[in-house]
């Protein structure tokens, strides 16, 4: 079964996530893949995350689909133009790759080429729209695709502790009515927080997975708190963090307990290891997937 296909069911679903490697050293992430073979339902892949040069998200696509792995194919609009866009869409559904996640992306000012110049040709609404379009044979402008159309299962991600939160629901809104499936959201640790983001969007018909990134420290979970817009790390995980012995445990009881929470209220799950892939399986394991 397809994780298209798994959205129209009620199982809970499970998504991790890989961030390519700052070079062409492959074995890694591949052996990491391995760990949650059978464990999760789709593996993102990020594109340039945090604006950072690395190797490109449609190749590393590639080479987990290669595996037998179904990955879902991280599009920025950050770095390319509407042609480029266009082009690497294409390109993904000819290796078969069918999931796509629509991001406008960070500013490359945040990343370790600042000098770079920011693209931002389309925004995550329109891309969304772009690739409905080619699913209709033609491209942006309206002309004809050669042969078949493709098919894609198009994701977006939404900000459930955004202050405020209604700009972040009607942008929601307009990629659901842009072609939007479902949705992967920011980091999560105050379940009220997240159960008020339900609550007003209770009207939308789309999947809802919450992000879950993995505390490292005390000092992630301040700076986070400080820097991270939407984001919200309770005092008492802070508090866990600088008493335990133990950080990795403590990291990844406190997600399986935030997956234990958040299980009864959303579709699914998405963690983020954020260089931790390797505790993926363990937070599997504590909170019962």
């Amino acid at each position: 079964m397809t994780f298209k296909q798994k959205l129209q069911t009620t199982k809970f679903l499970v998504t991790s996530e890989i961030g390519p490697p700052k070079g062409i050293h492959t074995e890694t992430f591949l052996e990491d893949a391995e760990l949650i073979r059978n464990r999760v339902d789709a593996i993102n892949v990020t594109d340039l995350q945090s604006s950072v040069m690395r190797l490109g998200s449609l190749v590393v696509c590639h080479l987990l689909k290669q595996k037998g792995f179904e990955p879902i194919f991280q599009v920025t609009c950050r770095d390319r133009n509407r042609l480029a866009l266009q082009s690497d869409i294409l390109s993904a559904a000819t290796l078969g790759i069918e999931n796509i996640l629509a991001l406008t992306g960070d500013h490359p000012s945040l990343g370790d080429h600042p000098q770079a110049k920011p693209v931002f040709d389309l925004d995550s609404v329109q891309l969304i729209q772009v690739i409905r379009g080619l699913e209709q044979g033609k491209d942006m402008v309206g002309n004809p695709l050669e042969g078949a159309a493709p098919k894609f299962c198009i994701g977006a991600v939404v900000n459930p502790g955004a202050d405020p939160l209604e700009p972040q629901i009607l942008k929601m809104e307009k990629k659901i009515e842009a072609g939007a499936e479902f949705f992967q959201t920011q980091a999560v640790y105050d379940i009220k927080v997240f159960e008020n983001f339900l609550s007003k969007t209770k009207h939308l018909k789309t999947k809802i997975l919450a992000g879950i990134v993995l505390l490292k420290s005390a000092g992630m979970a301040k700076y986070m708190n400080n820097n991270v817009a939407g984001v919200f790390v309770p005092d008492s995980f802070i508090k866990e963090m600088q008493e335990t012995k133990d950080k990795s445990k403590t990291a990844i009881d406190i997600a399986a307990r935030l997956i234990k929470e958040l299980k009864p209220m959303c579709s699914g799950v998405h963690i983020m290891p954020i260089g931790w892939d390797k505790k993926v399986p363990l937070v599997l394991d504590a909170a019962g997937l």
